[in-house]
């Protein structure tokens, strides 16, 4: 299935002179959907992930469907502030200032194998911070996917290549 034909381009959003991938065409048609979750479920069946983490907030819908096909559990990862219960924090630099993310202290245990998750790649930042945070935890991070990579930002480059997998690259 071409998946690509899923994906809308939104012409400035969210700012004049962005062209946003959107992927919720590609949500929304549940053989598409189902589709996209086969690919990933198929590419990392056999690594011996017992967690999804998936990056707020369409990491989760990604991620949790994921993990249920996988039969593994879920863990958010969350903008600030969001988590009730004890967490540990990664901040991160954006073009316009710093941001940061969250997750449960208690969440994962020192070596378990997760999968990290996210809806798409432009620089890097979001996913990167996620990527240290869980490794400040001690997760052993098996895989970095995504669904769209945008190539020409290069945000990939800021990782080891041979853990991330990009399903769609434009």
């Amino acid at each position: 299935m071409d998946l690509k034909k899923f994906i809308r381009d939104v012409p400035d959003f969210p700012k004049p002179g962005i062209i946003f991938k959107d992927i919720t065409p590609l949500l929304a048609d549940k053989s598409a959907f189902a589709a996209m979750i086969d690919v990933f479920a198929d590419k990392y069946r056999e690594a011996g992930i017992s967690k999804i983490c998936g990056i707020e907030s369409r990491g989760f819908i990604i991620g949790a469907a994921l993990a249920l096909r996988m039969n593994v559990g879920f863990v958010p990862i969350r903008k600030a502030g969001k988590l009730p219960c004890k967490s540990v924090r990664r901040e991160y630099s954006l073009e316009y200032g710093k941001d940061a993310i969250e997750i449960h202290a208690d969440a994962l245990k020192k070596g378990e194998r997760v999968l990290l998750v996210d809806d798409l790649i432009a620089t890097g930042g979001t996913a990167l911070a996620a990527l240290a945070l869980l490794e400040d935890i001690g997760a052993d991070v098996v895989g970095v996917t995504f669904v769209v990579e945008l190539e020409f930002l290069k945000g990939i480059e800021k990782f080891d290549r041979a853990k991330v997998f990009s399903l769609l690259k434009y």
